[in-house]
Parts: C-alpha cells; sequence; structure tokens
C-alpha cells in the first residue's frame, strides 16, 4: 500500500501543479523542468522518485538513514547530504528520533531546498509517535507560488504544520494534499497486490497444502502478524533486524600473512613512478649509441609530433573527436608526398613500402574529408 501511495502521490501533486513534469523547448518558449524534493526514502518515498523521474522531473532526496543513498542514486535521483555524522536507522528499516543538533541542521536544509523546488512529498513516520514536523509555515510561505506539497504522514499529523487531515487547501498560494485513502483511489491496483499478498501469507500458512493452518512462529512474517496464540497475547512482535546498511567487519581479514608480503616492498612508491621513464630513457640512449644522426634527427621529430598530437587530440571536448580526427587525418596524409619521393628509388622494399604510404594516405585523404563533410551536412538546413 505504501508503495501504491508514494505513487499516487506523485499523480495528484501533477494534478495539482498545473504544469510539464518534464523540460521542453518548443516555439512558445523554454519550460524547465519540475524539481521535486522527496523526504523519506522508504516504500513510499521511493514509490514517489520512480514516478517523478518517469515523468521527467529533477528529483532530490533526503532520508536519516544513510544506508539508502545507494538506492536514491540508483533511481538517478539526488541524495542531499547532511554535513552531521548521526546513525538515523532504526528498527525495522524505519527511522528513529534524531538529536536536537541533526533536527536543526536538516531543518535548515529543509528551508533552502522549499526555496527551490516546485513539489515536496513528505513521508517521514516513526512507529509509535506522532509525525515529526519537517515543514513549517514559513518554509510554505517561501515556497514559489503555484508549488504543491503532499503530505503521505497526514494520519499521524502530517510533516507539515498546515496539513489538514483528508483535505486539499490552499495556504500562501501553495496546495497542501492531506489524503490519507491514496491506495484506494487507485482501488483496483490495490486490491490486486492485497489478495496477492494475502495469497501469499495462506500459502505460508499452510505449507503442506493440506487444510491445516501451521502458525510458525519462527517466521518472521507469521510472527509479526499474530496476536494471540494458544491463550498467550504474543503482540507486539519483536523488533526485525533489517537494514540496507554493510554489517561492520569485526573479524581480522582473511590471509593476513598474504596482505603482509603486498604491503611489503622491496621498491619504494617513489621508485616505481620514476622507473618507466628511467627504462625509456635507458632505451633511447642505447639506440642513440649506435644509430645513425640521421635516424635519430628523424626520431626525436617522431617523437615530439605524438607528444604535441596527444596534447592537443586530449584537451580537446570529446563531443569534437569524430569531426577533429577526420580533418587531422586529411592533413596528416601530406606524409604521401614523402612517399612520392622515395617510390624512385633504386631499393626495391624501399619502393613497396613507398606504394603501401602513398595507398593508406590517399585512403586517409578522401576519407578525411568525406566524413568531414558528411558531418557537416548534418548541421545545415
Amino acid at each position: 500500500m505504501a508503495n501504491i501511495a508514494g505513487y499516487r502521490a506523485i499523480v495528484e501533486a501533477a494534478q495539482h501543479f498545473g504544469r510539464f513534469f518534464t523540460g521542453q523547448i518548443t516555439a512558445a518558449g523554454k519550460i524547465p523542468p519540475a524539481k521535486v524534493l522527496v523526504i523519506g526514502a522508504g516504500v513510499a518515498g521511493l514509490a514517489a522518485i520512480g514516478a517523478a523521474k518517469g515523468m521527467g522531473a529533477i528529483v532530490r532526496s533526503f532520508d536519516t538513514r544513510p544506508e539508502v543513498k545507494e538506492q536514491i542514486e540508483s533511481m538517478d535521483a539526488e541524495f542531499l547530504m547532511l554535513d552531521f555524522k548521526e546513525e538515523g536507522s532504526g528498527t525495522g528499516g524505519y527511522a528513529k528520533t534524531m538529536s536536537k543538533e541533526f533536527i536543526e541542521a536538516e531543518m535548515a536544509l529543509f528551508a533552502e531546498q522549499a526555496k527551490e523546488v516546485d513539489i515536496i512529498v513528505t513521508t517521514a513516520l516513526i512507529p509509535g509517535k506522532p509525525a515529526p514536523k519537517l515543514i513549517t509555515k514559513a518554509m510554505v510561505e517561501s515556497m514559489k507560488p503555484g508549488s504543491v506539497i503532499v503530505d503521505l504522514a497526514a494520519e499521524q499529523g502530517g510533516n507539515c504544520e498546515l496539513t489538514e487531515k483528508d483535505q486539499v487547501v490552499e495556504k500562501h498560494n501553495v496546495t497542501i494534499i492531506g489524503y490519507t485513502n491514496l491506495p484506494s483511489r487507485l482501488a483496483n491496483q490495490s486490491s490486486q497486490l492485497y489478495a496477492t499478498n494475502l495469497r501469499h501469507l495462506l500459502t505460508e500458512l499452510c505449507p503442506e497444502k493440506n487444510g491445516v493452518i501451521n502458525v510458525n512462529m519462527d517466521d518472521e512474517v507469521i510472527r509479526g502478524t499474530t496476536v494471540i496464540k494458544e491463550g498467550n497475547i504474543t503482540w507486539p512482535p519483536p523488533a526485525p533486524k533489517l537494514s540496507a546498511a554493510p554489517a561492520p567487519q569485526t573479524e581480522a581479514p582473511a590471509y593476513p600473512s598474504v596482505l603482509e608480503q603486498q604491503k611489503k616492498s622491496f621498491i619504494p612508491s617513489a621508485v616505481k613512478q620514476l622507473l618507466p621513464i628511467i627504462i625509456a630513457g635507458l632505451a633511447l640512449f642505447g639506440i642513440g649509441s649506435v644509430a645513425p644522426e640521421s635516424f635519430m634527427t628523424h626520431f626525436t621529430v617522431f617523437v615530439l609530433a605524438c607528444f604535441v598530437g596527444y596534447q592537443v587530440i586530449w584537451n580537446v571536448s570529446h563531443s569534437l573527436h569524430t569531426p577533429l580526427m577526420s580533418v587531422t587525418n586529411a592533413i596528416s596524409s601530406i606524409i604521401v608526398i614523402g612517399a612520392l619521393v622515395q617510390i624512385s628509388t633504386a631499393n626495391s622494399t624501399v619502393t613497396m613500402l613507398a606504394g603501401v604510404a602513398i595507398l593508406l594516405a590517399a585512403i586517409n585523404i578522401v576519407g578525411g574529408f568525406l566524413v568531414t563533410r558528411r558531418m557537416l551536412e548534418m548541421f545545415r538546413k
């Protein structure tokens, strides 16, 4: 039901928002995308994030539990971080009551975000307690006219100070939706999912499929739905130990001897960085000591050309690589002149290599300019 409520919250927000969620550029002008803030990244919050992103909005979300950061970012939404370290995970995957300092920091964050976003969806709940007040009257007053707040915690008092239960009100040019029956506004889907869950529950209660109900108190789901068994009150159930956070490592890492060997190295790290340069320098020195003077002159020009070419290409935007490379390929085919000079030599090997060079250079010249011309035609009307 929380999943349906989160989805329906975005549908209700879109109805009252009166603008596109996705950005568009039309003949009538540019339309910026809507900005949506989802407070609380539980089941309902993640469903709201998915629905808003699917409609093309810019979505950002906040949650006191750090382990949901990856879930939010996996849905292409921005996770709002607080420069404040405090564990916010409670039992059963819910958030817990935070310290006064943390609350002040998050309220400052919400006040800043309220000035920027168009839609706020609040889902913050703490089990057994009234919903925390996260959106104050001053924040509502600072929001842009036409903005929308959907308060999914309205049944527990609401996360917004101005929320009215089961009502849609407009305060300070901001629409505040306080429906508590959002799943029933998708009755067909809600009934189908609810019936499916009941069928799965009956399957767990009767694993042998013989009509005999087995109340297995070791099953976390059955234990959580059982109130009385054999005359004994079993409610409330123990808190489930569920968390998306990775378990802290308390034991020493495996194979410590191997890790120690990896840490120890005979060559210092500074020498490792200079080692490739030293080897290359020694190789060039060895070639220069035996090669003729003309070879070293050409080789030096070749190395400098490679270095300059690499720097030129590396500092160009990736979007321009294709047209740039096609033109540079054509220009670099000036080597065909050198091949023509060498093709008339008496050495047959040189003549053959010069012929191959002329062929490759011709392909470079023709292909480079053809690709460049084709790309330029793409931008012509």
